[in-house]
């Protein structure tokens, strides 16, 4: 018997602890919270209509406001847009900003993957998705966003390489945005888009870097040229060979040219030759 009322108050105490628990969980105002509350009703409806101004109050279209009653919030849902009641005694509330706002990356000294130091800017846009969780969860969200995003960039691009950097920005873009998302999600902050605005390099390696593309482009004129070259040697090969097996056709491309040659508004002046002479002498050598 002895063991079972003590069995018996042991799960009493620990089944009023648990629903005590609940009930501080479940953001109870307790005794002392209610009496507080209904003598600020009481007050308002002795004071009505001038407490009117004093309970009624607006948020715009863009807005939502957390109340809190005795430093607890009342409800897991914000209020507005429009009109809410408040009590003025017991009640405060906080108005939070719903719409996109964005803002720029301070140019940040970066240590590529590749050892090369670049200073990259971006710019972040986000917006509350829960106003509870970023009034209750962090002291200030847009400031603790804008530390978050810088770090952010600087741990992003310190895994990369430069040409990674140059060429795959949309792909940083991407992993920064999923990153930040992840971590102000408990923040009630929602990261809309991350961009990278633009990339500085030193001037020595602005230097190196524009020499190196000269050459490449030098080689590639260089090799198209020899390459021109020596389809051009092909063709006159092939015309020779043409030529030679008829004699006629020296003396067509020999008067297609003077046609060209006359055709110009130009002061030349030309003084034809019969071809059998010229194959007199070729047939001398």
């Amino acid at each position: 018997m002895p063991q079972a009322r003590t069995s018996y108050n042991s799960g009493y105490l620990s089944g009023f602890a648990g629903q005590d628990g609940q009930a501080a969980h479940s953001g109870s105002l307790g005794c002392c919270g209610w009496i507080l509350v209904i003598l600020s009703g009481i007050f308002v409806l002795l004071t009505f209509p001038i407490s009117i101004f004093l309970c009624l109050k607006i948020v715009q279209e863009y807005e939502r406001a957390v109340i809190f009653r005795l430093g607890r919030i009342t409800d897991k849902k914000a209020k507005g847009p429009g009109i809410f009641f408040i009590l003025p005694c017991t009640d405060s509330f906080v108005k939070v900003d719903m719409r996109t706002v964005s803002f720029d990356i301070p140019p940040q000294e970066i240590l590529t993957k590749d050892s090369v130091t670049v200073s990259v800017d971006g710019v972040v846009y986000f917006r509350v998705s829960c106003p509870i969780s970023s009034v209750a969860n962090v002291s200030n969200a847009d400031f603790s966003t804008r530390l978050l995003a810088q770090t952010t960039l600087r741990n992003v691009l310190g895994t990369k390489n430069l040409s990674e950097l140059l060429s795959d920005r949309e792909g940083i873009s991407h992993s920064m945005q999923s990153t930040l998302d992840e971590a102000t999600d408990s923040w009630g902050i929602k990261v809309e888009r991350v961009e990278i605005k633009d990339v500085k390099l030193p001037q020595q390696l602005q230097r190196a870097m524009a020499a190196e593309a000269e050459a490449t482009r030098e080689a590639r004129a260089k090799v198209i040229a020899a390459e021109g070259e020596m389809n051009a040697s092909r063709a006159l090969k092939e015309a020779s060979l043409v030529i030679a097996e008829s004699p006629s056709a020296l003396q067509l491309r020999y008067l297609q040219t003077l046609n060209t040659i006359a055709a110009e508004k130009n002061s030349t002046i030309i003084f034809p030759l019969p071809i059998d002479i010229m194959a007199h002498f070729m047939g001398k050598k």
